[in-house]
């Protein structure tokens, strides 16, 4: 939907367009792809009985072999493309747990997201639930909250931008179901490889921390359509269009923490806002066509703005029809996120969509798993926020339920854990 910015719709994260990165197969592509056995239907005389496996191994395909570095300048997850599962959660450190145990829990965390992400087992106790699987562009991202350094005593480590976020006039948040002092990002274009991440990462926590909260999400397929395009969300808008594209001449600017930044240890690192935003669907849904293109600002089939073209066109803000309104409303969703609307504040979008059921009324618990990418959130989300709590057009028809901030160091280099130069700093 709208622009590089909204904490819902149109900056979405990258487009389904994934560079295939063609590492190999792993040891667990041995018994190949799902699919090379299976359940036959229909048989004569009505039997039901399992195909015979083919004498050889059947490689695996793209969607499996594509394998992401867990080494590396910046952590992954964070510029990858969107992935078709996701995994979002949240521990806190036990009582009595400190620095000691939580630069040990790292190392473990960083060593089995090492191995997890290309494509192997996590050692003599793997569950095995993602044996037949290849890496299936897994990712898993570590990041600090607000009160991880009190409860490890580096409170001086404490990033400014790190700071609270305000109050906004639309949070309707669950105290339980926000912040945290650790925050792990788990994505794969498979469910079982990002719920075997999640397991193991659950269970790599031990006595260390315990989970605060948990949220699962998902996106499309890679090659669930004919050519590669921007995704879309729960409301049916494209949702991404407007994002910072690496390429860019300012991305780095935008997204990451200078390698000279201050503290040394966020150098080449971001800070990720997470909020979970409920799409009010059936009020949404009961919109015309025309009233949901005007709500955001740009057509529902293609994602082109109402002032005219492709996708891809520069929005004509001044634009009017026949009787002298503005093609695209004042309070247009892709209007106010606009970055030359907002004193050039941008942000990179790249969410999950949910849905976790119905609630006591009836109405379907989904919508926007928002995590957006900054260098700081005071000159990135915040004054978007502040701009879209002031009169989007969009926000009657969504809600934020949970929110958290934190601070996500840079990757690590061969034979370090992600975080080690905080912790031993």
């Amino acid at each position: 939907m709208a622009e590089q910015s909204l904490p819902v719709v149109d900056e979405g994260a990258a487009t389904e367009d994934r560079p295939a990165s063609g590492q190999g197969i792993s040891r667990r592509a041995l018994l190949g792809t799902a699919g090379a056995t299976g359940l036959v239907l229909g048989a004569t005389g009505g039997a039901v009985g399992y195909a015979a496996a083919p004498a050889g191994a059947t490689p695996l395909t793209s969607v499996g072999s594509d394998e992401v570095m867990f080494h590396g300048k910046h952590q992954p997850g964070i510029t990858d493309g969107l992935q078709a599962r996701g995994h979002l959660v949240a521990f806190d450190l036990a009582a009595g747990a400190g620095r000691k145990e939580a630069s040990a829990l790292l190392r473990r965390w960083s060593e089995t997201a090492r191995r997890l992400m290309a494509g192997e087992a996590t050692g003599s106790h793997d569950t095995d639930v993602a044996r037949d699987a290849g890496p299936s562009s897994l990712t898993l991202t570590f990041g600090f909250g607000h009160s991880f350094f009190s409860r490890t005593g580096l409170e001086k480590q404490r990033p400014v931008a790190l700071d609270p976020l305000p109050d906004f006039s639309s949070d309707q948040l669950d105290k339980a179901r926000s912040n945290g002092d650790l925050w792990v990002q788990i994505g794969a274009d498979d469910a079982l490889v990002a719920f075997h991440a999640l397991r193991a990462v659950q269970k790599d926590a031990g006595s260390a921390a315990k989970v605060r909260w948990q949220m699962n999400g998902f996106n499309r397929t890679p090659g669930a359509t004919a050519h590669p395009m921007t995704a879309r969300n729960l409301m049916g808008q494209l949702d991404g269009t407007r994002n910072p594209k690496p390429g860019e001449s300012d991305f780095d600017q935008r997204v990451f923490v200078p390698g000279s930044g201050t503290p040394a240890w966020m150098a080449n690192g971001s800070y990720a806002v997470v909020r979970r935003i409920r799409m009010l669907l059936d009020d949404w849904e009961k919109l015309s066509l025309g009233t949901q293109e005007a709500v955001i600002g740009r057509r529902k089939a293609n994602g082109a703005a109402l002032s005219g073209g492709t996708e891809t066109t520069a929005m004509d803000l001044e634009k009017t029809d026949a009787k002298g309104d503005l093609l695209v409303p004042v309070n247009a969703h892709a209007r106010i996120t606009r970055p030359d609307q907002n004193g050039g504040a941008a942000i990179l979008r790249r969410p999950f969509s949910y849905h976790d059921g119905i609630d006591a009324d009836g109405a379907p618990d989904a919508g926007l798993l928002f995590v957006c990418w900054q260098a700081d959130p005071l000159r990135g989300f915040v004054p978007l926020q502040r701009k879209l709590d002031r009169g989007d057009a969009l926000s009657q028809y969504i809600r934020h339920e949970s929110s958290g901030l934190f601070a996500v160091p840079g990757g690590a280099a061969q034979g370090e854990y992600v975080g080690q130069r905080l912790l031993e700093g």
